[in-house]
């Protein structure tokens, strides 16, 4: 019995023990992680994710860039903070990781996006007043976009790595900058492209300005005007804006002057506008874009063989409304900083270039003030200063001064001639031609018939007829032709008047014909140089010769009524 008593409880303990050990042995593992992916940008950053387990873990990461806080912990559910650095290299990055407890491990796979780099070998480029070409290094992670502001740089070819670029020739005066941006994504790197102007005097040079006045007004026979382009110009409470087709005509083009050189005209009067394009209201200085332009459309004369005048023509008034006292030295000011940006661009033109200092100054219209005349008459002085400072063939190019309101009887009672830095001979006068008035440009008069076939005529006037063209063209003759001193008609002309019918109509184009010969006529005898005023309009009122857009004639007969007597 005692034996068997020894076994049962033998039996009873080991059963114990074994329950025992059953309840004390460590828990079968329990690992989650809350996701299995993490993706970053270039830019890095921090996120979370979170491990729940029932017993003790710990966390690691594949990569340096890549950290993890608190990187061990006990059981439960615990925050893991992932701190990814900035991507600076051009390709994407991958790290791992890895969560342990006890034989149960979890990863995560952490992404961040390839870095983006940019970078340009100068950041600065000082050119000097000649044409150029550089070469930019740039480095990049990808397809970069180039953003170039100033019309006188171009891309000009190259590689993506090394591309290049051509600085235009500086004519201009003034220095000038402009900048050639690079960016990729939201990176950008500014190279910035600084070019030296033009200097201001340069010494003589009188090749190809060898003609004095008068020898020049020689070959210039017959001459017309492009209005309304190149000076179209509105002003707004001080603010400027201008565009060459504002006033309605379209873009001068070499198609329209080759049109009128054609037509037998050889001498263009271009009138330009230049504070609407003026981007520093302290220097005054000029847009190259405009000085481009305005010499482009020289280009298209010169090629022709046909000789040019550019002015400072209307221009919002400031120059033309105001001879007094009171705003003479602030517009001398103006006046000489534009001339010469001007005279330096436009420097290297031979003789077929004229500049002309202004258009038609005047208070009112009427008879001028001691005051009226000689501000009006510094206008001119500085003009020319201004213009001969530069030097280079401006040294003794011809020039062109406007007498008051450019009127014939003003010019006869008031006008002197600039004192001319030691030339003699290089100097021309300009007036103006529009009587009579009622017949030329009253939109609303009944006086449109013009001549001694309609004299008498209640729509003619019974004043500016034949015998006061001689007068008046003989008056510019004797005092300033006879002298020396070449006279232009700057502007001339009379609008058509289509709205007319029948024999009306017939009659008006027959008088409008006739006082365009017998102007034309008159001027050639009495030593004028004539420029016809085409405002661009062919319609009722216009006085446009031809079609801006082709060069063709409108009006065949006029245009031969004209040019006939330089055939």
């Amino acid at each position: 019995m005692k034996t068997i008593w020894c076994a049962w409880i033998f039996g009873l303990l080991t059963i114990a023990s074994i329950s025992c050990s059953k309840d004390d042995a460590a828990p079968e593992p329990e690992l989650i992680v809350s996701t299995e992916d993490i993706a970053f940008d270039k830019e890095g950053g921090s996120k979370f994710f979170h491990v729940k387990s029932n017993i003790a873990w710990k966390v690691s990461s594949s990569q340096p860039w890549c950290t993890v806080n608190p990187s061990t912990g006990k059981k439960g559910t615990i925050k893991i903070d992932v701190t990814v650095t900035a991507n600076e290299v051009t390709t994407a990055k991958t790290a791992v990781i890895t969560v342990v407890a006890g034989k149960v491990s979890r990863e995560i796979t952490v992404t961040q996006d390839a870095g983006i780099i940019l970078t340009v070998s100068e950041d600065e480029f000082d050119i000097d007043t000649e044409a150029d070409e550089i070469t930019i290094q740039v480095q990049s992670s990808g397809t970069y976009e180039v953003e170039i502001d100033g019309d006188w740089i171009t891309a000009s070819g190259g590689t993506s790595t090394n591309p290049e670029f051509q600085i235009e020739s500086n004519r201009a005066l003034m220095d000038r900058a402009g900048t050639i941006t690079f960016s990729i994504g939201d990176i950008t790197r500014v190279v910035t492209i600084t070019q030296s102007g033009q200097p201001l005097s340069i010494p003589a040079d009188n090749s190809g300005v060898s003609s004095n006045a008068v020898t020049l007004a020689q070959k210039m026979k017959v001459g017309w005007n492009l209005g309304n382009t190149l000076e179209a110009t509105s002003v707004n409470n001080g603010v400027y804006s201008a565009s060459e087709t504002l006033w309605g005509n379209p873009k001068a083009t070499r198609t329209l002057i080759d049109g009128v050189k054609a037509a037998g005209f050889n001498a263009i009067r271009l009138p330009c506008a230049w504070s609407g394009y003026i981007d520093d209201l302290e220097t005054h200085h000029i847009k190259d874009s405009w000085l481009a332009r305005v010499k482009e459309v020289i280009d298209y004369c010169v090629d022709n063989d046909m000789y040019v005048i550019i002015n400072i023509h209307w221009d919002g008034g400031w120059l033309e409304n105001n001879p007094v006292y009171a705003k003479q030295e602030s517009i001398n000011k103006k006046q000489k900083a534009l001339w010469e940006q001007i005279a330096v661009y436009f420097r290297d033109y031979d003789e077929h270039l004229l500049f002309a200092g202004t258009n038609e100054v005047h208070f009112d219209y009427n008879t001028p003030t001691a005051e009226h005349v000689a501000v009006q008459q510094s206008f001119n002085q500085t003009f020319v200063d201004a213009v001969r400072s530069t030097g280079g063939k401006n040294a003794t190019r011809n020039l062109v001064v406007q007498a008051y309101n450019t009127n014939i009887s003003f010019a006869k009672n008031y006008m002197t001639m600039p004192d001319d830095d030691g030339n003699t001979d290089r100097l021309m006068a300009e007036v103006h031609f529009y009587d009579p008035y009622e017949f030329t440009l009253q939109e609303e008069s009944t006086k449109y018939l013009w001549g001694a076939d309609f004299a008498g005529s209640p729509n003619a006037t019974n004043w500016g007829q034949e015998v006061w063209v001689d007068e008046a063209f003989g008056i510019m003759k004797t005092e300033f032709v006879d002298k020396g001193i070449p006279v232009i008609l700057g502007e001339y002309g009379a609008m058509f008047r289509s709205s007319l019918t029948g024999t009306a109509l017939e009659n008006h184009i027959q008088s409008r014909n006739h006082y365009f010969n017998y102007v034309n006529k008159a001027a050639k005898e009495n030593g004028l140089i004539t420029f016809y005023w085409d405002s661009g309009y062919t319609g009722p009122g216009g006085s446009g010769l031809f079609n801006r857009s082709t060069g063709q004639q409108v009006y065949p007969d006029a245009i031969e009524a004209i040019v006939s007597e330089f055939d």
